[in-house]
């Protein structure tokens, strides 16, 4: 089994449609810039109201991924 070092970066994702999607995009993204991505813990959700339904979702997640040598 290897000794693997890993760092967690905090992002925030947004989405019109759900929080899962609003994860899913931060995700998307940050596999564009960040390699071995392994794991990400929700930290907080929030959202933008416009009248009486949700307009916009915001999730913020820890991300975590494995260091290159």
């Amino acid at each position: 089994m290897e000794n693997n070092i890993y760092k967690k970066i905090e992002i925030t994702g947004t989405s019109s449609k759900s929080s899962d999607d609003a994860i899913e995009n931060a995700l998307k993204r940050a596999s564009k810039s960040v390699q071995n991505l392994r794991w990400f813990e929700v930290i907080e959700t929030r959202g933008a109201i416009s009248g009486s339904s949700v307009e916009q979702w915001q999730v913020t997640i820890k991300v975590g991924f494995t260091m290159m040598d």
